[in-house]
């Protein structure tokens, strides 16, 4: 049986089982389904200092299906597109995922060989909640915060059977997922399936058709995303947690052709025409949690992640053959191996002192079909230690220093029909960090922060020749980043939440490209290189407010200024992330059964080039009702996009126009 149509029929499996069951209860309480051992918090710390929280309730309200979009909800983050590869990121505060790494279950997630990751291909339905650390974060967590990091956190089912499933339509495609698990005393077990497919996305109708996209569906906009997952758990005592899990993803999709009238951008003339027929990902993972006795624990991971990806770039449009010198087949095939081990211990009074140690291998394999298959691997090592006091009652403070090595251990390149051995290099680096908070009373609280945090270069920013048009750099250093904040948290009436946050961010040695350094003796064109050549400031504020006007109406919203100045050459612009964003919603509930959620977003203008290509400012507005019918089942449905605006996160990339999802929902 095809592998494909096998994963789809498991999933439809599952979706059919839910006509056999009875109904039981909805599962009310979300936050009781969070895996505590895939969480990494400060440690004394209840309410994880700087963390930003999204539970899997709040995702389900405004159906945020992938990871990037669901992030999007909170102040202090941009949603991004990379247009030109058809990835969706984020960037929080002005810092890209390369430098806020992302974690499942505190597993790193990124690729080996450039640290990013397509945030669009990881879909929310299996998890509990999203924690943002956003400029100070853990040391727990481990290398590359330079920004901050995100934990992706899975489910925990906590009665002897559950079940819960959505069946969904969307414009040009479906969703299905299925999650089951139950707790059987000392053992408990969650098993997830999902799908999310489209055959392309709408435009607005807005668009003006170019020489490349006609309007109306997108072209070659598809996507296909299968997940499996599962984990198994064992609690022997109440001071012994073990859990071991899997994870597996099946994709693939294309990449729409530029659609801008910038004729200064490369593919305005030469277009892409990139499919990706795989982009595969799967992933075991082993968790402890050992309480020696009343005040000493011992958590550890130990995991494996394998990426495996193909891009099929074409001759032209009709995507039928690969002969020219611009087309070419380029396959991935990257694993991750690594572990880490906490030491905590509460000996001292109103004190919480933890210790950790990681170690992890990368490793990348490149080639084109035709090619020998090249080899880049890094080893890193790190070290750290966090301490949380209370000195008083109201007032506590959190430290952290930790200790970074990067050490290559392969570095090949295709060069001249054979394979060359680049020079091997290693670098290290020190963090430290401090906090301070103070609690005026129960419901406001004050705190301020100061880290220096570093990320080290990438495989790809140290030896890649960027298609031939830039030389390698092995001795890259670390960049680092002196990051501030000062936040303000209150709880007013018992009704009103307020966050306001300002932040500045001073970055050194950053990790950018440098035209112009050399010329090729062969072609007589001008070589680019990565060096340590940045200076930059970021700098903003965040406000968040929530309110239950009635018992049946309430509000949120949120806004957030980001300032990000080059200070090193002026004259070229950072990208993708708007000066302004707004976010607000609200939510009404006329009879007890229905509720009805608008929501309405603002982001100014961005630019999309380093020599100013401007991406214009827009409105969306998503609206969405939502019924429960009988006890476990609902249905719901929503229009995205409402008033249809054509508009741009990446200049030459339309977003979706207006599109309409409809769900049936069941939880037992």
């Amino acid at each position: 049986m095809n592998k494909n149509l096998l994963l789809k029929s498991l999933i439809l499996l599952f979706a059919l089982f839910l006509t056999s069951l009875k109904t039981y209860a909805q599962l009310a309480d979300t936050g009781k389904h969070v895996f505590q051992l895939g969480q990494v918090n400060i440690i004394g710390a209840k309410d994880s200092l700087q963390s930003n929280k999204l539970s899997a309730g709040t995702l389900n309200q405004y159906n945020r299906y992938d990871v990037s979009h669901a992030l999007n909800l909170l102040p202090g983050i941009t949603l991004m597109a990379v247009g030109a590869r058809n990835e969706s990121a984020i960037n929080v505060r002005g810092f890209d995922i390369r430098q806020v790494p992302v974690y499942v279950d505190g597993v790193p997630l990124y690729v080996p060989y450039d640290g990013y990751v397509d945030l669009a291909r990881y879909n929310t339905f299996n998890l509990s909640e999203i924690s943002v650390a956003k400029g100070y974060s853990s040391v727990l967590f481990g290398p590359n915060a330079e920004g901050g990091a995100i934990n992706l956190v899975s489910r925990k089912p906590v009665k002897p059977f559950e079940l819960n499933a959505v069946a969904g339509y969307l414009n040009g495609g479906y969703r299905l997922n299925t999650n089951i698990g139950g707790s059987q005393g000392k053992f408990y077990y969650q098993v997830s399936a999902s799908q999310l497919k489209r055959n392309y996305f709408p435009l607005s109708s807005s668009f003006v058709p170019v020489k490349n996209e006609d309007g109306g569906h997108r072209d070659n906009s598809y996507s296909n995303d299968i997940d499996l997952s599962g984990k198994v758990g064992f609690t022997p005592t109440a001071s012994q947690e073990y859990a071991i899990g899997y994870s597996y993803h099946r994709g693939k999709k294309g990449t729409p052709v530029y659609a801008g009238d910038n004729t200064q951008h490369s593919l305005f003339k030469n277009p892409r025409y990139w499919k990706w027929p795989n982009w595969d990902t799967q992933g075991l993972y082993l968790l402890s949690n050992n309480k020696l006795n009343a005040t000493n624990t011992i958590k550890t991971r130990w995991y494996y992640s394998q990426f495996k990806n193909e891009i099929d770039s074409y001759d032209d449009v009709t995507y039928t053959t690969i002969s020219k010198p611009y087309a070419f087949k380029s396959i991935y095939d990257d694993y991750t191996l690594g572990s880490s081990v906490i030491f905590e211990n509460t000996d001292i009074r109103n004190n919480s002192f933890s210790i950790v140690g990681q170690y992890k291998q990368d490793v990348h394999r490149e080639h084109n079909v035709g090619e020998p298959t090249r080899r880049n691997a890094d080893n890193n090592f790190y070290i750290g230690a966090e301490d949380t006091y209370q000195l008083t009652q109201a007032l506590k403070v959190n430290v952290g220093v930790n200790y970074n090595d990067r050490r290559s251990t392969a570095a090949q390149q295709f060069v001249s029909n054979a394979i060359a051995e680049l020079p091997a290099n290693s670098n290290s680096a020190w963090n430290v960090q401090g906090l301070i908070q103070y609690d005026l009373n129960s419901s406001n609280a004050l705190s301020f922060s100061v880290a220096r945090k570093t990320r080290f270069a990438t495989i790809k920013d140290r030896y890649s020749y960027r298609m031939g048009t830039a030389i390698p750099n092995p001795d890259l250093k670390a960049e680092d980043a002196l990051n501030y904040d000062l936040s303000y948290r209150s709880l007013i009436g018992g009704k009103l939440t307020l966050l306001a946050s300002g932040f500045y961010s001073k970055i050194n040695n950053s990790i950018q490209t440098v035209n112009n350094v050399a010329v090729d003796p062969v072609t007589n064109n001008n070589l680019a290189q990565v060096q340590n050549v940045g200076k930059a400031e970021y700098y903003g504020a965040e406000f968040a407010a929530g309110y239950p006007i009635l018992n049946n109406l309430s509000v949120n919203a949120n806004y957030t200024l980001i300032v990000r100045n080059n200070l090193s050459a002026p004259q070229v612009y950072f990208t993708d992330v708007p000066k302004h964003k707004v976010f607000a919603s609200v939510q009404y509930s006329p009879v007890a059964k229905l509720y009805l959620l608008a929501s309405e977003e603002y982001n100014s203008k961005r630019y999309s080039t380093s020599y100013g290509t401007p991406s214009g400012a827009f409105y969306l507005t998503n609206v969405k009702a939502h019924v429960t019918l009988l006890k476990g089942f609902a249905v719901e449905g929503g229009v995205n996009n409402l008033f249809d605006r054509n508009y741009t996160l990446t200049e030459g990339y339309p977003e979706q126009g207006r599109n309409y999802f409809a769900n049936i929902i069941y939880n037992y």
